[in-house]
């Protein structure tokens, strides 16, 4: 069994189809094909099951996939520590992040970082909680910045960084607008746009409105924060979103209304996987990560 099988294998698992996998791979259909079968025949069974143009992945399938994240998680890990010795001239560090955190809070970290190791290679991409934590379960980012409802469980070390209050947006002309609070209960019976259930916050909010008694019914769902304020903007309706995707620029044309007595957890952290080697890089971030919290803080 040959890494470079485990690391086809897994591409395949990501993609469950052969031809987008080795296009993603960079080689030729027959020849992914072929080493998968290599594979199969070294393990002795089917990896995966062939239905037509579709594929699934065998029991025998899921338990390699398993093991072979933890491999190519160990090789970073060695990775990680030999490169180390080379002190902080070289190297690279991925980060996931909430967009409302990539807007608001990174760039400051981000550009003092960067001025004290400019030959350290940053890559930043904002996703929702649930893409970053699948991401950091395999291997594809070393820190995330989440939802900490979200990253519950055993997997990963949290470091807590500020609440991120939750407010109502609306148009400035809904009949809401002059109001200084509103209770969540203002949703019962209103033209709301949320994210879809998939999200942490929406969950959130499902779960708090089901507590009052009734079922959120929204009108639109949307993604991401940006298209949900745009729509807000139009009068289409009214949300309840993080404050920080209002003040990050994202809510021209909304009116943020603190809600009133929230008991859903806002707590936004930071996340690694467990017993993840954090390299010089990682740790080097997280301090300038910190400072920038501190100077939220100090300017809320």
């Amino acid at each position: 069994m040959e890494l470079k099988q485990l690391e086809y294998f897994l591409a395949i698992c990501r993609e469950l189809h052969f031809t987008r996998a080795a296009e993603k791979l960079g080689i030729a259909q027959p020849s992914l094909s072929q080493q998968i079968r290599l594979l199969e025949h070294e393990i002795g069974t089917p990896l995966f099951d062939r239905i037509g143009k579709k594929i699934a992945l065998t029991e025998a399938g899921g338990l390699l996939q398993t093991h072979a994240l933890h491999v190519f998680h160990e090789l970073a890990q060695a990775k990680a520590a030999i490169g180390e010795l080379q002190g902080l001239k070289r190297g690279s560090l991925k980060l996931g992040a909430l967009p409302s955190v990539a807007s608001d809070l990174l760039p400051p970290a981000l550009a003092r970082f960067h001025a004290r190791y400019p030959t350290i290679e940053l890559s930043v991409e904002g996703a929702r909680t649930g893409e970053i934590v699948d991401r950091l379960i395999r291997n594809e980012l070393d820190i995330g910045i989440v939802m900490s409802a979200g990253a519950e469980g055993d997997l990963f070390e949290r470091m807590p960084l500020y609440r991120d209050e939750l407010v109502f947006a609306v148009p400035p002309n809904h009949p809401f607008a002059p109001r200084t609070s509103l209770p969540l209960a203002a949703l019962r019976d209103m033209s709301a746009i949320l994210f879809p259930p998939s999200f942490v916050l929406r969950r959130q909010l499902d779960e708090a409105c089901g507590g009052l008694g009734f079922e959120l019914k929204p009108v639109m769902e949307m993604t991401t924060t940006e298209a949900l304020l745009r729509m807000v903007a139009t009068g289409a309706g009214l949300s309840i979103v993080p404050a920080s995707a209002v003040k990050s620029g994202g809510g021209a044309g909304v009116r943020a209304i603190p809600l009133e007595g929230s008991a859903i957890p806002t707590e936004v952290a930071l996340i690694y996987r467990k017993h993840k080697h954090l390299c010089a890089a990682s740790r080097a971030f997280i301090q300038e990560l910190e400072a920038s919290v501190r100077e939220r803080i100090g300017m809320s």
